[in-house]
């Protein structure tokens, strides 16, 4: 079982080193952070093949756009990879739709996941359907990750790959986009979680004791780490920068942190139609926060302690009682699972 393990890890770290190789190569040419691209300008460089033009453009772009931090949004992105059909089947509408998000080159880390806590049939009795939200890579690898992408996409059938340019500063037209292929193919959904690659997830825990399948219907239920009394920070050093002119006040309302949060299916439409009528801005949480504040609605605090913002160390009883803890690497997913999911192990009464 160790050797597996070992093999597992082995795998996953240089799957995820070749592909982060050759975006680290064009990220010295490209300055993503300070700009967004939508499909046409991506595929019109493909097609012609004319990598000097990638300048030109990117000057082109900067003319055209009142703030580098200013997204275009509603704006009709298509889905390159989709699966309209992945809330169907049998067993009927899901109880829980995850939405992943990652980078097009983190191959290891998405079969990491699909090994881990991303695996749909970790909750017995309870339909768990999951798709890994992706942009585009960037220009120059667009024709070599696609290859890729698509035969990671023939075998496991659970990317959703958006027509803009994968970056930070587009996160949150991933999270939008997600809601607009669940308002699309899967309205149904009872609950749907927005959570990031790096973390370590705990379905069970987030099913049973804070989603409550056999609880009573919440259409205005968002929970996850709340965020009270925070305001933008005005320096454009910080990764976290939010110009005067993108948001003016200086206090955002409460929020449920980025690295994962749940909201109920009914919420997560009325969010996607609000987004549709205010200023969208880049930092994604924000934004969602921004959007139940205009809808009236408030998140609702989870078991104390559940979702954590910060790094822990692994210890089976105390992760137990968790849903959610960040910054968690795929090899360190890959060595506690095995750990994590034994039941032979009787832990105190809190």
């Amino acid at each position: 079982m160790k050797l597996i393990r070992e093999h597992l890890v082995l795998r996953t770290l240089l799957s995820t080193a070749f592909v982060g190789l050759l975006v680290l190569l064009v990220g010295q040419l490209l300055d993503s952070r300070k700009r967004s691209m939508d499909v046409r300008s991506l595929v019109h460089t493909e097609l012609t093949g004319d990598t000097l033009s990638l300048p030109l453009r990117k000057f082109e772009w900067q003319a055209q756009t009142p703030h580098p931090l200013d997204l275009r949004y509603p704006y009709p992105y298509p889905f390159l990879l989709n699966h309209p059909n992945k809330c169907e089947g049998p067993r009927g509408t899901p109880f829980l739709l995850m939405l992943v998000m990652t980078q097009p080159q983190d191959v290891g880390v998405r079969q990491a996941i699909r090994e881990t806590w991303g695996n749909e049939t970790l909750v017995p009795d309870v339909i768990i359907r999951r798709l890994f939200v992706l942009g585009l890579p960037p220009p120059l690898f667009t024709k070599e990750l696609h290859t890729l992408l698509e035969e990671e996409d023939r075998e496991h059938g659970d990317l959703l790959q958006v027509g803009f340019l994968d970056t930070y500063h587009n996160l949150t037209l991933k999270v939008l986009m997600g809601l607009e292929w669940m308002a699309q193919h899967c309205p149904a959904a009872r609950y749907v979680l927005k959570v990031d690659g790096d973390v370590f997830l705990n379905p069970r825990f987030l099913v049973q004791q804070v989603l409550q399948p056999n609880g009573p219907t919440r259409p205005n239920f968002i929970t996850g780490y709340i965020y009270r009394n925070t305001g933008p920070l005005r320096s454009p050093d910080y990764k976290w920068y939010m110009p005067p002119e993108l948001y003016s006040q200086d206090k955002y309302p409460p929020y449920c942190g980025g690295p994962g949060y749940v909201l109920s299916g009914p919420l997560a439409l009325r969010v996607l139609a609000v987004a549709q009528r205010i200023r969208v801005i880049y930092l994604e949480d924000v934004f969602v926060g921004l959007c139940i504040h205009r809808l009236g609605v408030k998140p609702t605090p989870p078991p104390p302690q559940s979702f954590l913002m910060f790094p822990k160390a692994y210890e089976y009883c105390t992760f137990h009682q968790l849903a959610l803890v960040h910054q968690f690497q795929p090899q360190e997913l890959l060595q506690i699972w095995p750990d994590f999911q034994t039941v032979n192990i009787t832990c105190p009464v809190a």
